[in-house]
This record gives C-alpha cells, sequence and structure tokens, in this order.
C-alpha cells in the first residue's frame, strides 16, 4: 500500500489536484473533507460530532480523523495508492498515520507541499460556489457556470458554503499555519517534502506532480 500526502492550506487546490491526478496515475483519492461532509449530510454520530468543529472553522480531533481515513484505506488490498488530502494535518496525526500504515504494511511514498500567498487562497474560496445536487465546484470569477446559480451538469443550485465566508476562512488559515508548522518541520527533516507552487495555473501543479511521482 503507497500513501502520497498532499499538505496545503484551505483553498490550495489540492482536491482538484488529486482528481487530476488520479484520472492519470490511477491513484485512489481520499479527501477527508469530503468524507466529513458526507458523514454530517447523513446525520451519522461521527457526521455530528464533526460538524460542531467544521461551523466554527476548528480542526476535527484525531480520533475521528484516523477512524474515517483508515477504514477507507482498508476497502483496498496490498497494491492500493492512496492520495491524502487533507490528512494528517498535525504531527500526532502523523504519527496515528505512520503506526496505522505500519499495521497494514503500508508506507508513505511522497510528501508533497502546495504551497501560496494567504491573500489568494483567501480570494479563491470566498469565490467557490458549491452545487447542492452533485458537489460540482464553480468560482465567480475564473469558473462561472452558463447560468448563474445553476449547475451546467445536473441544474442543481449553487452555493456558498458556510465555511467559505470571509472570516471563516481567515480563522481556517490560522488554525491551519499554527497546527501544520510542526508537521511540515517533521517531514522536511525526514527529507520527504516536496514544496510545489500552487499559485500557478491547476494544469501546471498537475504536471509537476505527476512528474514527481513517476520519477
Amino acid at each position: 500500500m503507497e500513501v502520497v500526502i498532499l499538505l496545503g492550506g484551505p483553498g490550495s487546490g489540492k482536491g482538484t489536484t488529486a482528481e487530476r491526478v488520479r484520472g492519470r496515475l490511477g491513484y485512489i483519492h481520499i479527501s477527508t473533507g469530503d468524507m466529513l461532509r458526507e458523514a454530517v449530510k447523513n446525520g451519522s454520530d461521527i457526521g455530528r460530532k464533526a460538524d460542531l468543529y467544521m461551523k466554527r472553522g476548528e480542526l476535527v480531533p484525531d480520533d475521528i480523523m484516523i477512524e474515517i481515513v483508515v477504514e477507507r484505506m482498508r476497502r483496498g488490498n496490498k497494491d492500493s495508492k492512496y492520495l491524502l488530502d487533507g490528512f494528517p494535518r498535525t504531527s500526532e496525526q502523523a504519527t496515528l498515520l505512520e503506526k496505522s500504515l505500519a499495521d497494514e504494511n503500508g508506507e508513505i511514498s511522497h510528501v508533497l507541499f502546495l504551497d501560496a500567498p494567504s491573500e489568494l487562497l483567501i480570494k479563491r474560496l470566498t469565490g467557490r460556489r458549491i452545487c447542492r445536487e452533485c458537489g460540482i465546484n464553480y468560482h465567480v470569477e475564473t469558473m462561472r457556470p452558463k447560468k448563474e446559480g445553476v449547475c451546467d451538469a445536473c441544474g442543481g443550485e449553487l452555493y456558498q458554503r458556510p465555511d467559505d465566508h470571509e472570516s471563516t476562512i481567515k480563522n481556517r488559515l490560522d488554525v491551519y499555519g499554527r497546527q501544520t508548522e510542526s508537521l511540515i518541520s517533521r517531514y522536511k527533516e525526514k527529507g520527504m517534502l516536496k514544496r510545489i507552487d500552487s499559485s500557478v495555473a491547476v494544469d501546471n501543479i498537475v504536471n509537476v506532480v505527476v512528474d514527481i511521482l513517476e520519477g
């Protein structure tokens, strides 16, 4: 089992990059954010617990996160390749992940840090709109739908997530910076961290990531 970790603040492009890399190289994309939001939408016990933290722009506790991630990876097999998007986000989570991977005979092959200025991340997130039906992302400036407020793919209503409002985003970025500082240092000291400029076009980001993973 091979695991690639994608690090980067909210709005850095982890999800879009992971989806495109998944299609080209056959990795399984695990987005903890999407999995948490699905749990919240379904009203599960773990979803209700996570929702209390997400609404405040805070990190979901480690025990909830590791439970979700490990359960998903166990659906695969020994040859499965995973892209972890949004996990780990703290050194404590990294320790839990490494222990769980050792138990499953898996290993972390790459740690990729998608880096961009906070001003750009705020602009990206405040302009994001999501389809209530199929979950496709749009943007008020860079990826507009053909009809205002309506999804091109399914006709669903487009909306702004509560955690994409500017005040919440600033808090999310602040929390992310404080919580992941030691994590980034951890992987840097191990010689595993590769920093990628994510302020450029997504096609450029994807090409860089693919080159690294195929190298």
